[in-house]
């Protein structure tokens, strides 16, 4: 009798864990999800943006490799979000992978840019989006120079540059 009511307690001391895990990892999944802090409609998006950035920012598309010249680009200063103008890397984190798009080893500001999982195109990799408009960037792989080991590898398209001194 006395190992049923240890059974009993202990069963049901095992499904209030699971009910507050559960809730817990329910929580953990409503603050990750963005609220995107601009918004426009697709003609909105299409009237500002060139026919190439609003095909990379809103239809994660890819220009054609050693195209931008932001690849090429050796000035100090801070590249922004090609659609909302947030800043998202910095020229003293960029470096020549000769992939022929732009790269940095880390964002100049780590809350302005997201990351998810993207199953296109037949592999795992991790999109690289701006966490303001929602725009798809580029993809970070884990083959960059240290300190990171991080190569964001983006598109100029996605990006405009502001010049620093």
């Amino acid at each position: 009798m006395k190992s049923l009511r240890i059974i009993a307690l202990a069963s049901t001391l095992f499904g209030l864990l699971s009910i507050s895990c559960s809730q817990a990892q329910k929580q953990k999944t409503q603050e990750k999800e963005t609220v995107r802090q601009v918004q426009k409609t697709k003609e909105e998006w299409k009237n500002q943006l060139s026919a190439q950035s609003y095909y990379v920012l809103r239809e994660k598309g890819t220009e054609r490799a050693f195209t931008s010249p932001l690849n090429a680009n050796k000035q100090k200063g801070v590249y922004k979000c090609a659609g909302c103008g947030t800043e998202l890397f910095s020229s003293q984190h960029k470096f020549e992978s000769g992939t022929g798009w732009p790269s940095f080893y880390k964002p100049l500001v780590a809350k302005n840019v997201d990351e998810k999982a993207d199953h296109d195109a037949g592999m795992v990799r991790t999109e690289v989006l701006c966490n303001v408009c929602g725009g798809h960037l580029g993809h970070v792989f884990e083959d960059g120079p240290a300190p990171t080991g991080l190569r964001y590898c983006l598109n100029g398209a996605a990006l405009t540059f502001e010049k620093k001194d």
